[in-house]
């Protein structure tokens, strides 16, 4: 049986990631699934609500991702450098990460939208405060590095890295990036080793 309501989520994530939220329309989505726009509506009365909508599936996504991440990976260099693999699949394709290219709409985004938005970096930020505190206290990260500073630099990299490599140096120029980014994090004698 089709699931209607995941198709649309699908197709609308990638409408999204490609166009920005306000570069596509219900009757955009439609022509992607191939159904009327009124059967939109009746899983998603209004834009706003299939944004939001968007916004937890991705959330969770990434929540199930880092959960793996911290289970597959003892160190705080390794789990950065998944953790920035995770951005690698976007280069690949094509798209942008989906709460970057909502948060570059930014005031024009319905208030709620912006606030979920905000909860996804707020909650990726502190995943990476804990990793990166882990780190230092293990000694597997070079001594001196603020957490909450480098975390957000993380994710200021990466996600500058999928913006700028999806047009000039595709996937290998991204892994280059994250490679120098998790070398910056290690002390002198680690890195020199790898």
């Amino acid at each position: 049986m089709r699931d209607t309501r995941a198709e649309l989520l699908m197709q609308a994530e990638t409408l999204v990631r490609t166009s920005g939220y306000a570069g596509f329309s219900y009757a955009d989505l439609a022509a992607a699934v191939g159904i009327r726009k009124a059967s939109i509506h009746h899983h998603f009365p209004t834009k706003t609500d299939l944004a939001l909508a968007l916004v937890a599936a991705y959330a969770d996504r990434y929540d199930a991702a880092l959960a793996a991440i911290e289970a597959d990976h003892r160190e705080a260099p390794a789990r950065i450098e998944a953790y920035g693999r995770l951005y690698l699949g976007g280069v690949e394709q094509g798209l942008g990460c989906l709460c970057a290219v909502l948060a570059i709409e930014g005031e024009a985004l319905p208030e709620q939208l912006r606030a979920d938005i905000a909860r996804f970096f707020e909650r990726h930020i502190a995943w990476l405060e804990g990793m990166l505190r882990e780190g230092l206290a293990r000694g597997a990260l070079r001594p001196g590095i603020d957490p909450t500073t480098q975390a957000r630099l993380v994710i200021a990299t990466l996600e500058g890295a999928l913006l700028m490599e999806r047009l000039l140096g595709g996937p290998e120029a991204f892994a280059g990036t994250l490679g120098a980014l998790v070398a910056s994090l290690v002390p002198a004698q680690a890195s020199a080793a790898t």
